[in-house]
């Protein structure tokens, strides 16, 4: 069987970070300050090679683990708000939401060129920083899909295909 599709799933336990944020909801309105532990997987579709292999997915999930390492023991900002702004003053990085100052040490801060902390911006996240990297790019993909889950049951998916 010549150009047979597969899907393959990576939901290892290792793939998971823990991170505090707030979603801000509007101008006005965002959650207090809470954390979770995020759980990521993948779907890959390809075609399976005459050795009966797709590719090396362990370069997906070598990837995959050192966006959790990163992510994790961070509060995470947008950068792309538009109802947040970031400003540094020293050692602090201050969020600033309807009036209100909120500083963090800039060390426990991690900044994603996203508009919310929510888990379809940070699956659209993850899956942007897979397709960026050079070993990713260069996988025989035909569709890469990552999920991010906040929790038991939730869950949100980015989608990418080749064109």
């Amino acid at each position: 069987m010549n150009n047979v599709h597969t899907t393959i799933e990576i939901a290892k336990d290792y793939l998971h970070f823990g991170a505090a944020h707030f979603t801000i909801f509007s101008a006005t309105e965002r959650e207090n300050l809470h954390g979770h532990n995020f759980f990521v997987t993948a779907d890959m579709d390809c075609t399976v090679g005459p050795d009966g292999l797709a590719f090396d997915y362990n370069v997906i999930k070598q990837e995959l683990k050192a966006l959790c390492d990163h992510l994790d023991e961070k509060v995470l900002m947008p950068e792309k708000s538009p109802y947040l702004r970031l400003e540094q003053e020293g050692a602090y990085l201050v969020g600033i939401f309807n009036g209100e100052r909120i500083p963090f040490l800039k060390r426990d801060v991690l900044t994603l060129a996203v508009s919310n902390i929510t888990v379809e911006e940070l699956a659209g996240h993850f899956l942007r920083m897979l397709l960026a990297t050079p070993r990713i790019a260069a996988l025989p993909l035909q569709k890469l899909s990552i999920r991010v889950s906040s929790g038991p049951g939730q869950w949100a998916g980015a989608h990418w295909s080749k064109p």
